[in-house]
């Protein structure tokens, strides 16, 4: 690798980052707040791109595509569900393979292409089926013109795992950690980063939102294309000044080698001092990890470690080193709350599929001229989001700290915790909204009418179940991130934020699954669908009383497996106490001897 010119001197180069010529990457040439705007933008045009096709998806599927609400709800889950869950490919493929950089910018060109898809599939009028008459019933999409939409949304979904999956961690490499400067600027960035998440949010459920509804939806899309482009285009003129850093591996291949070798050495039996276990020699390790103590839980996968061949060189699928081992357990402990905090996202799931639905039956005018669009009723997770997030820090955290001592606040399984608790409390809510919802539809003998006229009831009423959730969400989320970020070994960072990406993923799919069951039982059992095409004969305030019930299980499995999991900065403290009572032991024989 050609390095730079010796007047530069050692000061001036970031000891870990080339350039993008393979040289050491000069501070004052690459890297800092000029980079790490170009990736903001990125972000800002991939969120306000997914959410903005999100929120408003159904109200397409239903009421242009005739799908009914059941499926049209789960076309929207599965989009979302997929998006998240390809963030733990693009995580593989740019650890791996290509890098942070080329992983962005190629999946923002497939994000490009599948929203251009749509935006065709919206425009030309043979790719939907015909406009409902008076009198003639609606005709439901084909085969083919589904099939170009479901190509169109899966393209956009792969764009968006490969390229969220990257860009918080490439912005973060513009920073030099070991400069406490920099080290500044970096926490700087992911305040910047939540912000425009919730900028491009804001946007997505309010301008793009209206533009769809008022203008159509291929302007809304064409936009969305549009935006994209240019995000790319700004994002490559970057690159003189992009810090980059070497490949390391994804940790998915260390966790599959070190259950590998532990299942093909089950039967050796373990040596009695862990000492005795394969380790490396240097402390820190290379790669940047951490040496960790071993721990007795989980020991089956200790015998990844156990060296049966001292004599040949062995590869990671037959020898781990008990760091790597150490680091999988780590990272299997933290599993149950990973399990327990899925339902949440179910309940997230339901905000942009029914609660959506509602609102189209709903009375959605302020005045007598403007109407609100039903897929913007979303502003309000936004809204309550900037609410509770100053209100956690300048009134919660503070009464938290004078009361236990805790300087941190509540601490990240707290967090999760409420939000839990606030996801149970809004399906309760949303269940008696949709009752009052159904008894003024009834009062006005909307019942058995075309599922297009409007309930005489305000929208707003849907106001608290949208805005639990979505303080639900600010406690949730960032205590979420919180648990995976600091609870990860230090050689697993770059998986932290794929394994808090799949809860989301599969949140969503347990959406899908449930509505595809409870919409069959319940269609085929003599008694009346709960998630009718028409929802003014359905009902779907027994889904919602399920959710809630359901919430209340998990959250008292996570009651459990929050008392049992123990931070990991307290188990380095409880395993140097017990190094130094061993210490202690052998001195004291070493006395009376």
């Amino acid at each position: 690798m050609v390095g730079l010119p010796e007047t530069d001197g050692p000061r001036k180069i970031v000891a870990d980052a080339w350039d993008y010529k393979g040289r050491p990457a000069a501070r004052s040439q690459t890297g800092g707040w000029a980079s790490a705007a170009m990736i903001l933008g990125v972000e800002l045009n991939e969120r306000l791109t997914t959410l903005g096709i999100a929120v408003n998806l159904v109200t397409y599927l239903t009421g242009t595509m005739h799908l009914g609400n059941a499926e049209a709800a789960n076309v929207v889950t599965n989009f979302m569900g997929t998006s998240f869950m390809l963030c733990l490919l693009g995580g593989f493929v740019a650890d791996t393979f290509l890098g942070r950089y080329l992983t962005i910018a190629i999946f923002a060109a497939v994000q490009a292409t599948g929203v251009t898809i749509l935006t065709i599939s919206t425009a030309a009028p043979g790719l939907r089926p015909p406009a409902c008459g008076s009198t003639a019933a609606c005709v439901r999409a084909s085969g083919s013109q589904l099939g170009l939409l479901y190509l169109a949304l899966y393209l956009t979904a792969l764009g968006t795992g490969g390229l969220k999956s990257s860009v918080s961690g490439f912005g973060s490499d513009q920073f030099d950690e070991s400069d406490r400067g920099e080290k500044k600027k970096m926490m700087r960035f992911f305040n910047w980063f939540f912000f425009f998440i919730s900028l491009g949010s804001l946007l997505a459920v309010t301008v793009l939102v209206y533009v769809q509804d008022d203008l159509g939806r291929r302007w809304g899309y064409g936009a969305c294309a549009v935006s994209i482009v240019a995000g790319l285009a700004v994002f490559l003129s970057g690159t003189r000044r992009y810090r980059f850093k070497k490949l390391v591996g994804s940790p998915l291949t260390q966790i599959a080698a070190v259950v590998m070798a532990a299942w093909r050495k089950r039967r050796l039996e373990l040596p009695t001092d862990p000492a005795l276990l394969y380790d490396v020699d240097v402390t820190p390790v290379a790669g940047g990890k951490q040496r960790l103590p071993h721990t007795k839980q989980f020991s089956f996968l200790d015998h990844a470690a156990i060296n049966d061949n001292p004599t040949t060189n062995q590869s990671k699928w037959q020898l781990s080193t008990l760091t790597d081992v150490e680091e999988v357990k780590n990272v299997t402990r933290m599993l149950p709350i990973w399990a327990t905090t899925i339902m949440f996202w179910t309940v997230y799931a339901q905000m942009t599929t029914f609660s959506v639905s509602q609102a189209t039956t709903m009375n959605r005018y302020i005045g007598s001229s403007f109407q609100i669009p039903a897929g913007s009723l979303t502003v309000f997770f936004v809204g309550s989001i900037l609410i509770t997030v100053p209100i956690y820090d300048r009134i919660i955290i503070p009464i938290v700290r004078r009361l236990s001592g805790n300087p941190q606040g509540l601490t990240p399984l707290q967090r999760i915790g409420i939000g839990l608790i606030l996801s149970c409390l809004a399906m309760a809510i949303a269940a008696l909204t949709e009752i009052k919802r159904l008894h003024v539809a009834s009062q006005a003998g909307l019942t058995t009418t075309n599922k297009d006229s409007t309930v005489p009831l305000s929208v707003f009423w849907l106001v608290p179940q949208f805005f639990l959730v979505g303080a639900g969400e600010a406690f949730t989320y960032i205590g979420q991130l919180d648990f995976f970020l600091r609870e990860c070994p230090k050689g697993m960072k770059t998986m932290s934020t794929g394994l808090f990406l799949s809860t989301l993923s599969l949140g969503f799919f347990v959406s899908t699954a449930l509505v595809s069951i409870i919409h069959n039982v319940t269609e085929k059992g003599g008694h009346g669908a709960w998630l009718a095409d028409n929802l003014n004969n359905g009902k779907l305030y027994n889904f919602y009383w399920l959710l809630a019930i359901l919430c209340l299980v998990n959250f008292a499995f996570y009651m459990v497996a929050a008392r049992w999991y123990v931070y990991k900065d307290r188990r380095a403290v409880a395993a140097d106490n017990s190094i130094a009572g061993l210490e202690l032991t052998e001195a004291e024989a070493c006395y009376h001897a």
